[in-house]
């Protein structure tokens, strides 16, 4: 059964020669000696990956260092560095930003991109392929793409040709070798047999991964970044390099973004700015904003403060060849109600909240949220301030009320010495500070017990493990205090301690 990919497109890219070629870039030229690039496996040196010269002499990874050298004597034999290798994989998906948002890495040294509807800036897909082709040419990276309707399928013709082997399907050698010895060697030997016998003789999981090979089962990829709600780009026939015509073209983007957002009647509250270099290398400035927004103006001038505020900053090297604004996160946005000088109510406070987080960064400039909890000290937290709101409303003090918590916690409570005239009754003086404080008004108990299902044997001394009896007390000078006693007298403690926990404004 044939499962409809939608008309998707896909585009395999595969390196083979990726080790090789980054150490050529970082060597800035080529080596002299064939090389191969090699690891420790089972205490023998065997070769990971090969250089061009040394694939061309019978030299392929798998094979050991001594067996290698043996048939090319003056073979050269580097370390293997895979993070290296990595980090060079990762930068060319950034950069293969500029053609797709949907871009997955497809490990061992391949990139997949989900292209579908992106051809047309091109002339074709066949345009898009060719241009990235060159320009990953002119990176120096050797390069193998196919275009597909699946993705399983254009990875393996990326990797092994029009003439797939079993290897394509990725198998386990137990699978792979009783597929030789069946006479199946072929991924077209496995095409030209009924499905049913295959399943029953080599599982279900063979045959899944058959399908897919073939273009019969369309599984999608993941990409390494969400893909955005919306996002806009501009392309330029040469290079721009000058901070403020990054500036201006930020600025398009966001008139632009702004008509597809009140078309949706929405606004963004996550914004990305990527800037692509012509060299392949790519910047990305992220920003935030408390409230949904699509208001030009706003946007560039937290860009300019996020720009201002790098510790690095931007290196236009040759120019910078597309820019794309991305909105990644949007959220509904009606109507605004107007002040009488026609500004937003509550603008003020949002935009120094905006330019504070994108000046100092989002974790310094916080607010605190509710939490649901009956312990005072988890019953708040701090988290940027224009993160999403909290989803946890404060409790409302009655009406007419004292508030029942204070606007002070001590963290942790502060030790006093207090004096009740019977072991489970309030306090009638306490000392905290060297000063005694007689208490001439209080209200309480109000009895709190510890989470049970996180009390472990012992306790911290003033925190969980132990029910506490809270008081609000206020001494002969006015003020007023949250005192608790910790421990129920006789089954919890023979003398419970007291601590001072919070002040009352």
């Amino acid at each position: 059964m044939r499962i409809s990919s939608g008309n998707r497109r896909y585009l395999a890219l595969f390196f083979p020669l990726l080790s090789a070629d980054r150490w050529q870039r970082e060597a800035g030229g080529g080596a002299s000696a064939p090389q191969a690039f090699t690891e420790k496996q089972h205490g023998a040196l065997r070769i990971v990956a090969v250089d061009a010269q040394a694939l061309s002499q019978g030299i392929v990874p798998g094979m050991a260092l001594a067996d290698a050298r043996a048939r090319l004597p003056d073979l050269a034999a580097v370390d293997h560095d895979p993070a290296a290798d990595a980090a060079l994989l990762a930068r060319v998906a950034d950069d293969c930003d500029r053609y797709t948002p949907m871009v997955a890495l497809d490990p061992p040294n391949g990139l997949i991109l989900d292209i579908t509807g992106c051809g047309h800036i091109w002339g074709g897909e066949a345009g898009l392929a060719g241009d990235l082709a060159a320009r990953l040419c002119r990176a120096g990276l050797s390069v193998q793409h196919v275009l597909a309707e699946t993705p399983d399928r254009a990875r393996a013709l990326a990797r092994y040709g029009n003439e797939l082997p079993i290897l394509a399907l990725d198998l386990d050698e137990e699978r792979a070798t009783a597929l030789r010895r069946a006479g199946l060697a072929t991924i077209a030997d496995l095409a030209a047999r009924p499905r049913a016998p295959l399943t029953a003789r080599f599982g279900a999981e063979m045959v899944a991964k058959l399908a897919r090979v073939l273009g019969d089962e369309d599984i999608r990829i993941t990409p390494r970044r969400v893909p955005p709600a919306i996002f806009v780009m501009r392309r330029f026939a040469e290079p721009i390099a000058a901070t403020e015509y990054v500036l201006a073209t930020l600025e398009a983007l966001a008139r632009e973004a702004q008509t597809a957002l009140r078309e949706r009647g929405e606004g963004g509250r996550r914004f990305a700015a990527s800037l692509f270099r012509s060299d392949g290398e790519t910047r990305r400035l992220f920003i935030e904003t408390g409230t949904p927004t699509r208001d030009p103006a706003l946007l560039m001038r937290l860009f300019r403060e996020r720009i201002d505020a790098l510790a690095d900053p931007l290196d236009p090297g040759f120019g910078y060849d597309a820019i794309r604004l991305d909105i990644a996160v949007t959220e509904p946005l009606g109507p605004v109600q107007q002040g009488l000088e026609g500004q937003a109510m509550g603008e003020d406070v949002a935009g120094l909240v905006d330019r504070l987080s994108t000046r100092l960064g989002p974790h310094r400039v916080q607010r605190f949220g509710s939490r649901d909890t009956h312990i005072p000290e988890q019953a708040a937290f701090a988290f940027p301030a224009n993160a999403v709101p909290d989803p946890s409303p404060w409790p409302k003090p009655e009406a007419g009320e004292p508030p029942l918590r204070p606007l002070h916690l001590f963290d942790p409570p502060q030790p006093i010495l207090a004096i009740a005239e019977v072991p489970d009754g309030p306090p009638r003086r306490f000392q905290w500070r060297r000063r005694v404080h007689i208490v001439v008004r209080y209200e309480g108990p109000e009895r709190i017990a510890s989470e049970w299902w996180r009390r472990r044997e012992g306790y911290e001394p003033g925190k969980g493990g132990l029910t506490r009896d809270y008081f609000r007390v206020e001494d002969e000078r006015g003020r007023r205090f949250w005192l608790f006693r910790h421990g129920l007298y006789g089954s919890e403690a023979q003398s419970p301690d007291w601590y001072l926990h919070g002040l009352f404004a």
